[in-house]
């Protein structure tokens, strides 16, 4: 069982790093539709990350930084870290929501940077966005990743800021809420220390 959950979330790191990488793209100023970005820019984002697949085990802070540095535009760390932060984030103070959106960027970036590098040969299709994303500022981009034996469904949620541009808000892997998870995560840590947010930020950084 562990080794098929472990499977599950490969091809789901997999995906998620696909997209996010399609839609940075998108915020470089290309127009393009959500869906259409994911299906086109898969192959670009995997060539991209070749070169560092040699080296990346003895020097892994180069690919990491490259990859943050591609997200970073896309993800909207700091309103989905105050997010995960739950109902202590009123308490924290603008330095600790700052920290702890750092520590929390970092993490996803070099977690979904692994799932990244181990991608083979897994198919990945993407499902029409219905209607387009004209006039919507709240869209859902769906896909199915086959594995030898699983399909895995991926869902995106996404928003369009004040300035025009999607941000990723939310990802749903095969049926978990990665918001909602990391929130039971940062409440449960929470509480361990009796509510001091700096402990928490430094058993989180610990972790990552």
């Amino acid at each position: 069982m562990k080794l098929r959950k472990a499977a599950c979330m490969k091809h789901i790191l997999i995906a998620f790093l696909m997209m996010l990488g399609c839609l940075a793209n998108a915020a470089e100023g290309k127009t393009v539709e959500p869906d259409q970005l994911v299906q086109e820019m898969t192959n670009d984002l995997l060539n991209s990350m070749e070169q560092y697949r040699e080296t990346v085990d003895a020097n892994p802070e180069p690919f990491f930084d490259y990859l943050e540095s591609r997200l970073n535009n896309i993800i909207d760390f700091p309103w989905i870290a105050k997010n995960v932060m739950g109902p202590y984030r009123d308490g924290a103070t603008d330095d600790q929501q700052e920290r702890f959106a750092k520590v929390f960027r970092r993490g996803l970036v070099e977690t979904y940077g692994r799932g990244l590098l181990s991608y083979s040969d897994e198919k990945i299709e993407v499902m029409p966005l219905e209607g387009g994303a004209n006039g919507k500022r709240k869209v859902s981009i769906d896909q199915k990743i086959y594995g030898k034996t699983d399909v895995y469904p991926v869902s995106y949620s996404m928003g369009l800021n004040r300035d025009g541009e999607w941000k990723i808000t939310n990802v749903i892997l095969n049926g978990v809420n990665l918001g909602k998870t990391f929130r039971n995560q940062f409440i449960q840590a929470a509480k361990q220390h009796d509510g001091d947010i700096d402990k928490v930020i430094e058993n989180w950084a610990a972790k990552v």
